[in-house]
């Protein structure tokens, strides 16, 4: 055989073991990492999520959880899988955003070692207080800021919430100063005992304590009042204006994974999320569902970093 009509034979074959690819896969169990504990947000939701896809594509899908390093642990695991489809992440706003500028060097590339596939889910942020404080509203909470800079403390248990406080005040003009937690057990109880007056947290953790009226919700950082704690007015609607902070779930593969199976993983996933009853529990786990295409996804992601590099320059942040 001449070599151009084997080239063309072998690009046809290429060409044809693409589908054929795709119309089996997943031919054994798909493992999906989450870069963070047991019983964390983002770990409750993605194993929900794993049992549908494990019905619906045929095959078992299994969460294993890497937690550490802020989520630099699992992602780098998953950076390095095989790119065939079978190791999945889901990927947050820490660990393809804002680790990138938070830590000193990085064991993966967020754009370029990761395709997505989806935007999962997204969750806005609340500034909460407790019932007892003397801040009974946002604009009295910036008005004591003002007058008082750095003397009103507020609880910080993440990272999403430490960039909360730096929006907030670089767009407020106040000066509030944060108290570092690790995790959002230990902010809880200072709040509800009243040895902070403030905190900043994710709807899942506190509304609970909200709705039994242990902690007082002052507003939410979505543009447009949440599902999740319906009622409460949003930071932008309260004189800060343009405000938004959204923590989100991402489903990403790693690079060179085929497009074909890509776009199948895609198009199982954003049939269950648009089942209603799959849309209602994952309000109920604290997120509500998006959806969409991987274009969408990936100038999403862009625009967080450009939106988000700058700020943690400018504050100096760092990962602890």
């Amino acid at each position: 055989m001449k070599i151009p009509t084997l080239v063309a034979a072998l690009a046809a074959t290429v060409a044809l073991a693409q589908p054929a690819t795709a119309q089996s896969y997943p031919t054994r169990p798909v493992k999906i990492i989450v870069a963070y504990q047991p019983g964390q947000g983002t770990d409750v939701a993605t194993r929900y999520l794993a049992e549908h896809l494990g019905k619906a594509m045929g095959q078992t899908f299994i969460v294993e959880n890497r937690a550490g390093a802020g989520g630099n642990i699992g992602t780098s695991e998953a950076a390095r899988g095989a790119p065939d489809g079978y190791t999945l992440i889901m990927g947050t706003n820490g660990t393809h955003v804002l680790n990138q500028f938070l830590y000193a060097t990085m064991p993966f590339d967020a754009e370029k070692d990761f395709e997505p596939v989806m935007l999962v889910s997204t969750f806005p942020m609340v500034l909460l207080t407790n019932p007892t404080s003397p801040y009974g509203t946002l604009a009295e909470l910036l008005a004591a800021a003002r007058a008082k800079p750095d003397a009103v403390d507020v609880g910080l248990p993440s990272t999403t919430a430490r960039l909360v406080l730096e929006l907030l005040k670089q767009q407020s003009g106040t000066s509030i100063r944060g108290i570092p937690y690790k995790g959002s057990g230990t902010s809880m109880t200072d709040l509800i005992g009243g040895q902070v007056p403030l905190a900043i947290d994710t709807v899942s953790a506190s509304r609970a304590f909200v709705a039994s009226g242990k902690l007082k919700a002052l507003g939410v950082t979505s543009l447009k009042e949440s599902a999740l704690l319906p009622g409460v007015k949003t930071v932008a609607a309260q004189g800060v204006d343009g405000f938004q902070v959204l923590a989100w779930n991402g489903l990403y593969v790693p690079r060179g994974t085929p497009a074909a199976v890509v776009q199948k993983l895609a198009t199982e996933l954003g049939k269950i999320l648009a089942r209603p009853e799959v849309r209602q529990r994952l309000l109920e786990l604290g997120h509500e569902p998006e959806g969409g295409s991987a274009a969408d996804f990936a100038e999403f992601a862009r625009t967080e970093r450009k939106k988000w590099g700058p700020l943690i320059a400018k504050a100096g942040l760092k990962a602890e």
